[in-house]
């Protein structure tokens, strides 16, 4: 038992005073003779004891009703929580893609938050954690509104980052009771990212009716011929075999073509439509299905008609570099360092110092002017290179030294594959190929370079300098014949071919929702002007960096859906790009939640909504006593009046 007001139940201590009262009274037995004393003696002492029974009644009954009156001012009550204490839920509901699924009840997220708002207490207090925002102490009000007007999107965040929200926000307040409440469908979640020293909290899994699920993976093109394009639409089956599944092909609203197709259980399928060869088309395909999800039966992609990349090689000619950079997608050309245009090196995209023993100082400066404009530099030694003017080329970009040629036949083995240059070119990580070898090499000295390419002993080979404005590679070995194997080596083809793509960023068939994605925009805007992204339903300003004759767009909290969008300037649309949801929301992969219960024994784990508040409102409901302390107060003063009026000593 707990009380409002335990100051009052100090008064208990006055209780005294009615019983010194009793015990010792201040009233004098007067003796009244009488001349028959012996027949009155037995009736005298028979009086006497009902007297005293009848005071030690009436006291016990007046005790009763002060300690009533008091416990009942004190106002005790039953709860888990004292009165003092606030009650604050957090609440995670997951509003990503994968929670507009249909359930038993309807739609997931929906029938999640209407449970919520018709559960939850309006007494307390609340913080609402979805993927896209966090309302922290909020009313029961404001968390019905933001229920009533929440959406899905495209949006993931991972346990980990909820968990620190929740300790972040336990901290912040004292004298409060907190509950967590994590509602989700726990897709592409793992048991690693539960652990025993996590904050405790319950767990509400929401689960879809259907099992199966049917998408469009990713979209690729093949040229068939000058007038004709063949798209490739790979669609990805989780789940029984299906059959007669309609598939079609749109430019922009327009049908062009469409079939039905079967797929196997659990299995992967390229669909070809053949299309006209345009310069801008502008693709939707959608698949008519009833599964799990259904906003991964549309599929957005456009065709942009695109510049050649300009390649500039400066020093020996050689054949491989013509083999790489075609016709149909590069403007290769080659020149020696006296017969260099300099006027040209502004229009190129990438330049190659293709094994020069020197660099010029006029050639510098124009370099260097190039690479702060956003050029792409790549530099391949000579030999026997002389070293103070790269040191004096390289200095003035980076805090980088290029130290002197070691004589030491070294293999190359170690590819960092998760940068930027490699990116989609393994499958996997490879580590048996043939290892290319080098005789000599130049190491730099570099704090602000990463590696790209390394020999066996873990030095550098080709790696990347940091801290400019451009793209600057440094491959550390000649790449002649005599001095090295590398032309001969798989890895020349992708690494060179990449320096190509990494130098200007073409617009893609297609981009994804919620991913980091780099758009160069061939365009020259005037110092105070910058580039918007539109559609028919929402416009914004991305970030961007101006270049010569560039603009590099990177996006990544917007757009937050799927569709068309159009890179403008000022009226005119320089291109059209499309978006679409990450393809990991459509994969049935979801948390088994028997298998985290032994991981913590903080995690609750409740089987619906309803019956958790219901649970915390319990616990939490306040049940006052002091109504039965008054009454039994009033029943301690009747008695005492029944005692007084009927008992007859």
């Amino acid at each position: 038992m707990q009380f409002k007001n335990p100051e009052v139940l100090y008064f208990l201590a006055l209780l005294i005073i009615p019983i010194i009262i009793h015990l010792f009274q201040l009233q004098k037995f007067v003796k009244v003779p009488f001349t028959n004393v012996a027949f009155l003696k037995k009736l005298v002492q028979q009086t006497r004891k009902s007297s005293r029974i009848k005071k030690w009644l009436i006291l016990a009954t007046r005790m009763l009703l002060f300690t009533a009156i008091l416990f009942a001012f004190s106002q005790p009550y039953f709860s888990n929580k004292t009165t003092e204490t606030k009650q604050h839920t957090f609440i995670y509901l997951d509003n990503s893609l994968s929670t507009n699924a249909t359930g038993e009840k309807g739609n997931l997220l929906k029938i999640a938050a209407q449970e919520i708002i018709e559960n939850a207490s309006e007494k307390d207090m609340y913080s609402l954690q979805t993927n896209t925002n966090l309302s922290s102490d909020i009313s029961f009000e404001e968390l019905k509104t933001a229920l009533l007007n929440i959406k899905n999107t495209a949006k993931k965040i991972d346990v980990s980052t909820i968990l620190l929200k929740i300790k972040s926000i336990n901290k912040k307040q004292t004298n409060t009771l907190y509950k967590n409440i994590l509602i989700s469908d726990f897709q592409n979640t793992y048991n690693n990212e539960f652990t025993n020293v996590t904050p405790a909290f319950s767990v509400i899994k929401l689960e879809a009716s259907k099992k199966n699920n049917i998408s469009i993976d990713s979209v690729f093109i093949n040229n068939t011929n000058t007038e004709n394009l063949t798209v490739n639409i790979l669609v990805n089956n989780q789940g029984e075999a299906k059959n007669n599944i309609p598939i079609a092909i749109f430019n922009d609203e327009k049908l062009i073509s469409k079939q039905s197709f079967s797929i196997d259980k659990n299995s992967t399928k390229t669909i070809l439509f053949t299309i006209q060869n345009q310069p801008k088309f502008l693709g939707k395909i959608t698949l008519t299905f009833s599964d799990t999800f259904s906003f991964d039966n549309t599929f957005y992609f456009s065709l942009n008609s695109t510049k050649k990349i300009n390649v500039l090689s400066i020093g020996n000619s050689t054949d491989f570099l013509s083999k790489i950079y075609t016709k149909d997608e590069f403007n290769l050309t080659e020149s020696t360092v006296q017969n260099v245009n300099y006027n040209s090196i502004p229009k190129q995209q990438i330049v190659l110092l293709n094994e020069l023993e020197n660099i010029p100082e006029s050639l510098s400066k124009s370099l260097l002017d190039f690479s702060k404009k956003g050029g792409t530099i790549v530099m391949i030694p000579n030999s026997k290179i002389e070293l103070q003017s790269y040191n004096l080329f390289l200095n003035s970009i980076s805090n980088v030294k290029i130290q002197s040629k070691i004589s030491d036949t070294l293999k190359i083995t170690n590819i960092n594959f998760s940068h930027p240059l490699f990116q989609n070119v393994f499958s996997k990580k490879v580590n048996n190929f043939q290892y290319p070898i080098v005789k000599s090499h130049y190491p730099i000295l570099s704090k602000n370079s990463s590696k790209i390419i390394s020999f066996e002993n873990g030095t550098d080979f080709i790696s990347q300098i940091n801290n400019a404005d451009g793209n600057i590679f440094w491959v550390s070995s000649s790449l002649s014949k005599e001095n090295s194997n590398f032309l001969n080596s798989p890895l020349i083809v992708p690494v060179f071919y990449n320096f190509g793509k990494l130098s200007f960023q073409h617009s893609k068939l297609f981009y994804h929702l919620d991913s980091e994605n780099v758009i160069d925009v061939e365009t020259e805007i005037e110092k105070d002007e910058i580039l918007s992204i539109v559609n028919v339903a929402s416009s914004f300003i991305p970030a961007q960096q101006t270049y010569q004759n560039k603009v590099t767009i990177t996006t990544k909290e917007n757009p937050t859906e799927a569709g068309f969008y159009h890179i403008i300037r000022k009226k005119d649309t320089l291109q059209t790009i499309a978006f679409n949801n990450p393809k990991e929301e459509s994969l049935l992969q979801f948390l088994d939640i028997n298998s985290v219960k032994d991981v913590n024994s903080d995690i609750n784990f409740s089987s619906s909504i309803e019956d958790f508040f219901i649970n915390l409102n319990n616990k939490n409901e306040v049940h006052w006593l002091w109504k039965w302390f008054l009454a039994l107060a009033i029943v301690s003063l009747l008695l005492e009046i029944l005692i007084l009026k009927f008992y007859k000593p």
